[in-house]
């Protein structure tokens, strides 16, 4: 057995297979009736018959799905920046992170819209416990990041990540997707960890770290919702981490996440491919010879893109103004839109816990924090 099997999504010899084991599951059954509503289940169980690669399955499966999504719970989804990427060439996507499926999702939908290359997507091991999930993760080139492990065993584990990731890219010719920190950004702070560069940094060997990572040709992606069909959700963490408490999970809340940021409304999404990492980093490694220093500036330069071309919403700039009870940012909403959240607030929280509340609008007010504190520093 190879040491990656552990961790790689399915081979296209695989997908047949696998997905005709699943076929009849009741998951499986909900999700294509959800896919396809005016079709009866033997549409898609011949339609499984002739799938026989992950492009098939993502073309002809997948992407109804989440073009249903889009239909049933969005104002619609809004691009830029991809005109500029090549087909042929495939990118290391670094992105902040909202939602644990829809994110690479759509980033994926874009791709294939626009002809290009579709991503191989890091998940946590965690979030996939369930067979079934397991499989469709596989299924749609999802590669698992083992978490909790022992000490001992984190070192080989993300030294086997690093040249897994590092093989899609530069022998498979295949883009991967991860985001810039473990887990989602539940407080609207979108910040790359250090620690996620110096994995990806371990399979650089001797190359020089600045060469190393202008080779996987890295594209910050911001990705932006409206509305967080899964803010209510977040608060329980964010209040737990306020408090300096261990937050346990319950066994299906990740599941149940899952479901609503794809069923939940969000109205308008934008996503937006920054530009590739090159002169940057030609100009950190003329700054800095430390390693340290440049897996920094390397940090700072991935979050500048991703912060200035995330695409503030209306509801961004009216949770600004309720948070610090100021009129600021008034030109960027309407009374109504501002009207829409306030009832929005109240339905999802208990708005009279003023913790509980500061934090919800919080979640939606740091990026405008943010993007204000990178236009004071231009």
């Amino acid at each position: 057995m190879s040491k990656i099997d552990d961790i790689r999504y399915f081979y296209d010899e695989e997908v047949n297979g696998a997905l005709l084991n699943v076929a009849r599951h009741p998951m499986m059954k909900a999700l294509m009736q959800f896919t396809f509503p005016n079709r009866d289940e033997n549409f898609w169980l011949d339609e499984f018959k002739n799938i026989h690669s992950i492009n098939d399955f993502q073309n002809r499966i997948i992407s109804h799905t989440v073009r249903q999504i889009l239909n049933k719970s969005s104002d619609g989804l809004s691009t830029s920046g991809f005109d500029k990427l090549d087909k042929n060439t495939a990118y290391l996507f670094i992105s902040n992170h909202r939602d644990i499926v829809l994110d690479t999702s759509l980033l994926n939908l874009v791709l294939l819209d626009n002809g290009l290359m579709l991503t191989a997507s890091a998940v946590g091991d965690n979030l996939i416990q369930n067979s079934f999930i397991n499989i469709l993760a596989k299924l749609t080139r999802n590669f698992l990041v083992q978490r909790d492990l022992p000490i001992r065993e984190q070192l080989s584990s993300s030294k086997l990540l690093s040249e897994y990731i590092y093989d899609l890219l530069k022998k498979k010719n295949r883009s991967v997707w991860i985001a810039q920190r473990e887990g989602r950004a539940k407080d609207g702070n979108d910040f790359t960890q250090q620690g996620i560069l110096k994995m990806l940094a371990m399979a650089g060997g001797d190359i020089p770290l600045i060469d190393f990572f202008k080779s996987l040709k890295i594209v910050p992606l911001s990705i932006s919702y409206e509305y967080d069909p899964t803010d209510a959700l977040k608060l329980p963490q964010l209040m737990a981490k306020s408090r300096n408490e261990t937050y346990a999970k319950d066994d299906n809340e990740d599941f149940k996440t899952i479901l609503s940021g794809a069923l939940g409304q969000k109205k308008h999404i934008h996503l937006h491919a920054g530009n590739i990492l090159n002169e940057e980093l030609d100009n950190i490694a003329s700054q800095y010879e430390n390693k340290n220093k440049q897996l920094q500036a390397i940090a700072q330069v991935i979050d500048d893109s991703i912060i200035k071309n995330y695409k503030l919403w209306p509801t961004k700039y009216i949770a600004y103004d309720l948070l610090h009870k100021t009129d600021r940012y008034s030109e960027h909403y309407t009374k109504e839109e501002k009207q829409l959240f306030e009832r929005r607030l109240e339905m999802r929280i208990d708005s009279s816990d003023e913790t509980l509340k500061n934090s919800f609008l919080e979640m939606y007010a740091n990026p405008v924090t943010n993007k204000a504190k990178q236009d004071d520093n231009v």
